[in-house]
């Protein structure tokens, strides 16, 4: 009898257990097994997720979705715990989801203003038929607009500029495109905004805007300068050579585009300059990067939409027009969707400890050429530096 209690007792407490541990499943609250064959499965999806990318079969979003469903598969039917829905919720860094969307949609309020185009015009009326002139403003105008603005979409407002000089230069279109391509990029290390990658590494390091600027803004001045010199001594016969005729100052070039709406642009430059204050004053109010732009997005929306209804007669269609035309034109959803899956996927990699045992890895291999090498401290982390580059 009493054995009968016991294995009664037995099996209710192996029943609770079970119920408990069905319940954490289900809640999507669980632990991720950190044992080889779940790092190596998260090894092999990482690595599949970046040949797909690299060899551009498919669109990014697709693969990085794919990837992630592929180890949720393996989570929830397999003995293998690859990546709970709670562990997944916790790895989204919502600072940089929220400030791409924001820069985003400034860039997209900026537009409604002819301001890029204007700009551009500008730069093609000063730069005075010299095709030295006019690469060294192509390349201070996109690395300083990179600086402040997403590079990909300064390329996409300098690229006719670039192209449209060249054309009436007549001269090789790579002179002025590569150089622009290669600013975007310089431009957009220089501050924490300039590029997703900053963004990223400053959320996840919790590097100040500030402290961007402080370390990188001079070595990507010094560059600047580098690639002027180096882009006329790379294309002597195009840019390196003097005034081309049909291309003078005044061919109205800098009358082809006129700004519009400045009251509402006059109120974008004054909320913009305010966010930056945000961005420089981080480390003082505690305030991620992301909350400035939001609050400072926010109000250019509203000023936006404003403007837009007092020289409009307002229709139903019309009183959302501010905000849904901009929401689904201008902000690169596929982008942050992409962002978001890849969070998720690496947050699998650090629950499982594979980023652990690459860094343990990695670490061993340093100090072993380290001491191979005969290198002191400083050698081995220039060592460490040049390897992980």
């Amino acid at each position: 009898m009493r054995a009968r209690l016991r294995l009664a007792s037995v099996s209710s407490l192996l029943c609770l257990i079970g119920s408990a541990a069905r319940a954490s499943t289900e809640g999507g609250d669980f632990p991720s097994t950190q044992d080889p064959v779940s790092q190596l499965i998260v090894a092999a999806v990482v690595i599949g997720l970046f040949t797909v990318l690299a060899l551009d079969k498919a669109h990014r979003v697709l693969v990085a979705f794919a990837c992630l469903g592929l180890i949720w598969v393996v989570t929830y039917l397999t003995p293998y715990h690859l990546l709970s829905f709670q562990t997944a919720h916790q790895a989204i860094d919502l600072n940089v989801i929220f400030l791409l969307a924001s820069m985003m949609a400034l860039v997209g309020v900026l537009k409604t203003t002819n301001a890029f185009a204007w700009a551009v015009n500008q730069l093609m009326h000063h730069s005075g038929g010299r095709p030295g002139t006019a690469v060294s403003l192509i390349i201070w105008f996109t690395g300083v607009l990179s600086a402040l603005l997403d590079n990909v979409t300064t390329v996409i407002f300098a690229y006719p500029m670039a192209s449209d000089m060249a054309r009436r230069m007549k001269i090789n279109p790579s002179a002025f495109l590569l150089p622009m391509v290669m600013a975007a990029n310089i431009g957009g290390t220089a501050t924490l905004i300039g590029d997703p990658p900053n963004i990223l590494i400053g959320s996840g390091a919790h590097i100040a805007f500030m402290e961007f600027i402080y370390n990188l803004a001079a070595p990507c001045g010094l560059m600047m300068f580098a690639l002027i010199w180096y882009a006329k001594r790379y294309y002597p016969n195009d840019i390196g050579a003097g005034w081309k005729p049909g291309a003078a100052a005044g061919d109205g070039a800098a009358h082809e585009a006129k700004l519009e709406n400045l009251p509402l642009l006059r109120w974008i430059v004054v909320i913009a300059v305010l966010i930056f204050v945000g961005f420089m004053t981080q480390q003082m109010t505690g305030m991620p990067a992301a909350v400035p732009a939001v609050i400072g997005v926010s109000a250019i929306l509203v000023l936006q939409d404003y403007y837009y209804l007092k020289q409009h007669k307002p229709k139903h269609g019309d009183r959302i027009h501010g905000v849904l035309r901009l929401i689904e034109s201008e902000i690169e959803w596929p982008t942050l969707a992409f962002f978001l899956f890849l969070f998720m996927i690496v947050g699998a990699a650090v629950a499982t400890g594979m980023i652990d045992s690459l860094a343990h890895g990695l670490a061993w291999v340093i100090q072993y050429l380290g001491a191979a090498l005969g290198l002191g401290k400083l050698g081995t982390l220039l060592l460490a530096a040049l390897i992980i580059l």
